[in-house]
């Protein structure tokens, strides 16, 4: 099988994975503020059919709807393996986060990031230097202080704490196979020809265990962070799409490590800004330090041949 070459064109794979970054890192805190209203299924709903309408109505005005035929040479397999990747990357970490936190999320995803790299290293035969192999050991460094400092703060629930931790690392599994077939779909069909069968598939099966109604329970606020949860779909797996285009997988699953400090300082401004809005964290200095660890193993890891 032919396997994916980039244009090398590395200064665009860095703009895009940076806009990827900061919608990520948001993502997180507007999910919590819905989930006090939704479910985890119509919320997704919601988010993959405004993706597939906002992406085809662009595809529509570009004269650039992909064909029958074009999507005839992609295997079926890939297409149903990418689908069903991404829609339980996005049901486990909406569970997850439900029963932690946004940073407590966003840290522990950080492990889809590691799991793209293990299938880099595995599939498109990428090689870890030492510098990766420490990077490993800063990572689970990291992980092991701000876990710690988190079980002590939620030693009351704890039981939810970790079936939230375990939904969350299934998130990151699951994304990380979406993700390298994603990249593989790229020998085939342009990343926005991708995008837009995939979240039409996704929202078609999201509204088979969607509760629509329940959309008129939201006020304006709830409403307005709905709606960001459904630009930022189709806009941040866009530029993640089309980043994988330009720059290796290593190297954009690296960029997206910073999507915690970004949740981190987000999470606290909201805080700030809007107390009551989000319940504010309660990270101490080991914590934050674990997760500059988490950040910093995890681009040690997909950046350690530089």
């Amino acid at each position: 099988m032919e396997l994916h070459r980039t244009t090398g064109n590395w200064r665009l794979g860095l703009g895009l994975s940076l806009i990827t970054v900061i919608l990520w890192g948001l993502v997180p805190i507007t999910l919590a503020i819905v989930l006090k209203k939704l479910d985890v299924y119509t919320i997704n709903w919601f988010r993959f059919v405004t993706a597939f309408i906002l992406l085809g109505c662009y595809l529509v005005k570009q004269k650039n709807l992909p064909k029958l035929s074009q999507l005839r040479t992609v295997p079926i397999y890939l297409f149903a393996i990418a689908i069903l990747g991404l829609m339980g990357n996005y049901i486990f970490f909406v569970m997850g986060l439900k029963a932690t936190s946004p940073s407590h999320a966003e840290v522990l995803i950080q492990l889809a990031g590691v799991f793209l790299s293990l299938g880099g290293l595995l599939i498109f035969k990428e090689r870890y230097t030492r510098y990766q192999w420490l990077g490993v050991g800063i990572l689970i460094t990291g992980f092991i202080g701000f876990f710690s400092e988190q079980l002590k703060v939620l030693a009351t629930d704890s039981d939810r704490y970790i079936n939230g931790s375990i939904m969350l690392i299934i998130a990151g599994i699951t994304w990380a196979i979406y993700a390298l077939i994603q990249k593989q779909l790229l020998t085939r069909l342009d990343s926005t020809h991708i995008m837009w069968v995939i979240y039409g598939a996704c929202g078609l099966l999201f509204w088979t265990v969607a509760k629509p109604q329940t959309l008129l329970q939201l006020n304006a606020i709830e409403w307005s962070a709905l709606i960001f949860c459904g630009l930022n779909t189709v806009i941040a797996y866009g530029a993640f799409a089309e980043s994988l285009q330009h720059w290796e997988a290593s190297r954009v699953s690296a960029i997206l490590a910073l999507a915690p400090i970004f949740t981190i300082v987000s999470m606290s401004l909201m805080a700030w800004l809007a107390p009551g809005l989000v319940t504010p964290e309660h990270l101490t200095a080991l914590g934050l330090v674990g997760a500059i660890l988490v950040v910093t193993g995890s681009m040690s890891i997909s950046l350690g041949k530089s």
